[in-house]
């Protein structure tokens, strides 16, 4: 079992910055893939940035440039550093983990973007 628990969400202004932070536990294997995922009112989840275990990353155009996805393999946590935000980039952003074809969720932070 895997339990994801994300933090650093807030309110923060248009041009502004914000970390977000999802720390995993559990069993979790070597090989795996966490990643950002991000859901605004009305809209379908969505991809942000991902990162395998081998430090390869991919990011939804929207946001490259802007974001950047790391992992600290020692303590199983991934970051979502978020620099020149928008609001359309206002959204509850989740943490997820794939390992051995299961998926698991965080429950999620909010990240409001003001204009």
């Amino acid at each position: 079992q895997v339990q994801l628990v994300e933090s650093g969400g807030g309110l923060v202004q248009a041009g502004g910055s914000l970390r977000l932070s999802c720390a995993a536990s559990g069993s979790i294997f070597r090989r795996n893939v966490m990643g950002w995922y991000r859901q605004a009112p009305g809209k379908q989840r969505e991809l942000v940035a991902t990162i395998t275990s081998g430090g390869s990353t991919n990011y939804a155009d929207s946001v490259k440039g802007r974001f950047t996805i790391s992992r600290d393999s020692a303590t199983n946590t991934v970051y979502l550093q978020m620099n020149s935000l928008k609001p359309e980039d206002t959204a509850v952003y989740y943490c997820k983990l794939e390992q051995v074809g299961v998926y698991y969720w965080g429950k999620g932070t909010l990240v409001t973007v003001s204009s």
